[in-house]
């Protein structure tokens, strides 16, 4: 199954009237922030519920490698061999709580609880638990959607007259 994305287009810029400009991210630019940051969160369905956990993870190529230290999450994501994955949404972000600059990027695709144990083993060593006890067991999403934007600041001379009025 392939994902499609039907978000903004990256390129585009949108201004706010606050002197803020939305400005889309291509998806290498978007991986490339991922990578700078250890933590995000996790949104995947649990007893056909939404569900966010707090998770730290690394980038490998395109794939995000998420630690879980919970044993329900983990069982959420558990699927049969041979299927596609289980459908998640990986949400990471750095936004100033005063200025409200920064970025987001959400990445959606398939995830799949690495099965190898030394290699899970491996990125739970790299990857600081969050929180509870450690299950040492790791996922890897394959990402279909990458989504993502920049919160810029624009000085008032740059935003069209039509958009101050």
């Amino acid at each position: 199954m392939e994902l499609k994305a039907t978000g903004q287009s990256a390129g585009h810029d949108h201004v706010t009237q606050q002197g803020r400009r939305v400005r889309y991210l291509d998806r290498d630019e978007a991986l490339r922030l991922l990578a700078t940051v250890s933590m995000g969160r996790l949104v995947f369905t649990e007893r056909a519920l939404p569900a966010v956990r707090p998770v730290t993870h690394l980038v490998v190529g395109e794939d995000i490698v998420v630690r879980l230290d919970d044993r329900s999450t983990l069982t959420s994501l558990v699927t049969d061999p041979g299927t596609p994955g289980v459908v998640v949404a990986y949400e990471a972000d750095v936004i100033d709580p005063e200025s409200h600059l920064g970025w987001s990027v959400v990445v959606t695709g398939f995830a799949y609880v690495v099965a190898d144990a030394e290699e899970g083993h491996g990125y739970a060593e790299r990857l600081r638990p969050w929180a509870g006890e450690s299950t040492n067991s790791a996922v890897r999403i394959r990402p279909g959607v990458v989504n993502g934007f920049r919160l810029e600041a624009v000085s008032p001379e740059a935003v069209p007259r039509s958009e101050r009025e």
